[in-house]
């Protein structure tokens, strides 16, 4: 391996960590309602909005008020994307004439983007109008990204307020999320990516002549071919910037037309992690302890950086049965080395593992390489950041709320250890917010698993696994943990686009969003009435090396003891059977 190879992590890693304070400390201010630099210009629209809306900004909720107004707000928004796509075929902004989407797949997209899952059965180029694209798939990046980001910040002010009621007000979080924050950035993303190469237009499919004219199955001759273009760029970036990871092509970043350069592949796997890593920076500054958010921010990082180094080990040392028949893996000036299936080669083994890494730690799901062609132990790292719970950076707001969850977990869990009445930044841990945190935890993970074993038994879940054995456990166990996760990337080796999986996979992806957020907003409303407690001599520091190999440890093992008896049936036993010949 190169130093290139590993020298990339590091940058990568070095210009996240610089704008987690800036990005923080600003979102901090937005949700705090200060002024900013932008409020000259988005004030007045986010005053007009309100009104529009006969929204009061200044009338707070209390968590089961805030869970009312975020479910139907997703509710409506699922049904306004389901009602585009069967509809599509009589709308505007349809130059290729693309046909209704089916039910389920309609059913499976809708769930998938209001959740900010974005798991995608179809192929886009071929499925999705230009309308559906931009305004039921892109206006749903933005809003589901704000949703998990309104979510997470009604959690931070139930932990920072104490003998109160209210925990702020949903309308007001996911206008300022959206205006404030994931607007400004996508423009911003929006232009440079274009100035890579990424297309942003309404023009139809170009007809282009081939460089060299080939013969089709039939024994025609072909000497053209359609390249199918549309407005591109405007999804690309929120979908990086929001966690979404839903492809305007069926390939996603790995089109050209999606990510051309160097640089933007560099941008766009920055804009995946940038905003779950700086909110950790924000969470500290609205309750008061910047020292909190960073210890969260340590435990995540370092976790990170361990799986990404097996992530690229494992891709860039090769694979077995290529070099057996004589495929050059060796690294060179004219070769990147590696296992190269499935990756583009302007990117390189080193960089899609990386890539791979941080879209399943952010759930983020998109992708620059195929996952299912990854060595077992690649596929096996963005299979357990899934399985984790999403909670390693995780989605914009989802990720921290749960990590949050974990945190609760190992304090109640230190507490008990020393005998002491677990605290969190001065509020007492007790039964119900024990409750509602494993629901946090165990709700995914019984998703996910249950999924798989009806996959795997039921006649609909069997009829499109075409790779046999362990492979093709492999590639269900990662579309249900993919699901469960909210994550969206899959072992595209499966056939998903059925009425079995496109259904199966859509009632798993609500219930993990849904589910989880609502536990969230309960946790919220219970610390939120509690009052707080001084720290006293054995009050648990919840911001110190110590606390945080603790958290780490919890993390580890709750994931661990989930899922190993799964792994090992699927990338465990795929690796010894790989390495074993």
């Amino acid at each position: 391996m190169s130093t290139l190879d590993w020298l990339l992590p590091v940058v990568y890693l070095v210009v996240l960590l610089l704008l987690v304070k800036p990005l923080g400390g600003f979102m901090a201010r937005v949700y705090g309602g200060q002024r900013t630099f932008l409020h000259p210009v988005l004030a007045p629209v986010e005053r007009i909005s309100y009104r529009a809306a006969a929204v009061n900004p200044d009338a707070e909720m209390t968590w089961k008020t805030y869970a009312v107004a975020m479910l139907v707000f997703n509710l409506l928004g699922l049904l306004v994307v389901y009602l585009l796509q069967r509809l599509q075929g009589i709308l505007p902004f349809n130059p290729q004439g693309l046909a209704a989407v089916s039910p389920d797949s309609s059913f499976n997209t809708a769930v998938s983007f209001a959740t900010n899952t974005n798991w995608q059965g179809y192929g886009g180029e071929t499925t999705m109008s230009y309308l559906t694209q931009m305004l039921a798939l892109t206006v749903q990046n933005f809003v589901s990204a704000a949703t998990g980001m309104a979510v997470l910040i009604a959690l931070a002010r139930g932990i920072a307020r104490h003998t109160a009621q209210t925990i702020g007000n949903f309308w007001v979080d996911l206008t300022r999320s959206t205006l404030y924050i994931l607007l400004p950035l996508s423009i911003l993303l929006a232009l440079v990516l274009v100035s890579q190469g990424v297309v942003q237009t309404f023009n139809p499919y170009q007809n282009v002549a081939l460089l060299q004219p080939a013969i089709d199955a039939n024994g025609n001759m072909v000497t053209e071919q359609v390249l199918a273009v549309g407005p591109a760029a405007s999804q690309i970036a929120i979908k990086q910037l929001g966690t979404n990871g839903g492809g305007f092509f069926n390939v996603n970043s790995a089109h050209p037309f999606e990510n051309p350069t160097p640089l933007s592949n560099f941008l766009e796997m920055l804009a995946i992690l940038l905003i779950p890593a700086a909110l950790c920076y924000t969470f500290g500054k609205m309750v008061g302890d910047t020292r909190q958010g960073w210890a969260i921010l340590a435990a995540m990082t370092l976790i990170f950086v361990v799986l990404v180094a097996v992530a690229v080990w494992a891709e860039q040392s090769g694979n077995p049965a290529l070099a057996a028949l004589g495929v050059d893996q060796v690294q060179s000036a004219a070769n990147p080395g590696g296992n190269m299936e499935g990756k583009e080669v302007r990117f390189g083994a080193a960089s899609s593992a990386l890539w791979a890494t941080a879209t399943t730690a952010a759930s983020n799901g998109s992708v620059n390489a195929m996952h299912d062609s990854f060595m077992p132990l690649g596929g096996l790292v963005a299979m357990w950041l899934m399985q984790l719970g999403e909670i390693i950076y995780g989605g914009v707001g989802s990720g921290l709320y749960g990590m949050l969850a974990f945190v609760i977990v190992a304090v109640f869990v230190a507490g008990l250890m020393v005998g002491r009445t677990p605290e969190y930044l001065g509020k007492k841990i007790e039964a119900y917010e024990m409750k509602m945190a494993s629901l946090i935890l165990l709700i995914p993970i019984l998703a996910a698993k249950i999924g798989t074993a009806v996959a795997v038994l039921a006649p609909g879940g069997i009829a499109t696994i075409f790779n046999p054995g362990a492979h093709g456990f492999s590639e269900v166990l990662y579309a249900f943990s993919s699901a469960a996760g909210n994550n969206g990337s899959a072992f595209a080796g499966l056939g998903a686009n059925t009425p079995f999986y496109n259904t199966a996979l859509g009632i798993v992806m609500l219930i993990s969003r849904y589910w989880l957020a609502i536990p969230a907003l309960a946790i919220a409303g219970s610390l939120v009435s509690k009052k707080k407690v001084p720290a006293g001599a054995g009050t648990l520091p919840t911001h110190t090396p110590l606390f945080i190999a603790w958290l780490i440890g919890v993390i580890v093992i709750v994931g661990a003891l989930s899922f190993i008896p799964a792994l090992g049936l699927g990338p465990i036993v795929e690796h010894l059977m790989v390495f074993g010949r």
